[in-house]
């Protein structure tokens, strides 16, 4: 049987705890992408306003609410992965939510370290951002289309 075969008979038979996981799946899956809109927003700002210089309290700078808007969105991508095993939605979705998992909480901090040597690791962290967005587009507007 095929993704979509299991998808679409998996549609009609949600019940119960699996018909509430897909409901906060999908929606939680909508404020990754308005949260990675923020990301960006938030990067931008760091770089253009405030020129990545110390804000006054020590150690703090102009990308600490990117930083920590960043874990957080690590910790949305957990759950989201949790909600797609309880809600059954396909080998697809949740190896993409995986994915998307060890992109955003791994691979984000990995490359925003090596960054701060290396500028070619902060491009890569750039467009590992665009790919995060991508996956969760993806993911979002497939339960969408269930």
């Amino acid at each position: 049987m095929s993704d979509t075969n299991t998808a679409d008979s998996a549609s009609s038979t949600l019940t119960g705890l699996r018909r509430g996981a897909f409901t906060g799946y999908r929606w939680l899956l909508l404020a990754f992408l308005v949260l990675g809109v923020v990301q960006i927003f938030l990067a931008g700002l760091g770089v253009f306003d405030l020129n990545g210089e110390e804000l006054g309290t020590a150690g703090e700078t102009a990308f600490d609410p990117h930083r920590d808007l960043g874990f957080a969105m690590g910790a949305v991508a957990v759950i989201i992965l949790v909600l797609a095993v309880i809600a059954r939605s396909g080998s697809r979705a949740i190896i993409l939510s995986v994915l998307l998992v060890l992109l955003t909480a791994l691979a984000q901090s990995v490359l925003a370290d090596l960054g701060e040597d290396t500028p070619f690791f902060g491009g890569l962290h750039a467009l590992d951002g665009l790919v995060i967005l991508g996956i969760a587009g993806f993911l979002h507007g497939s339960s969408r289309r269930r």
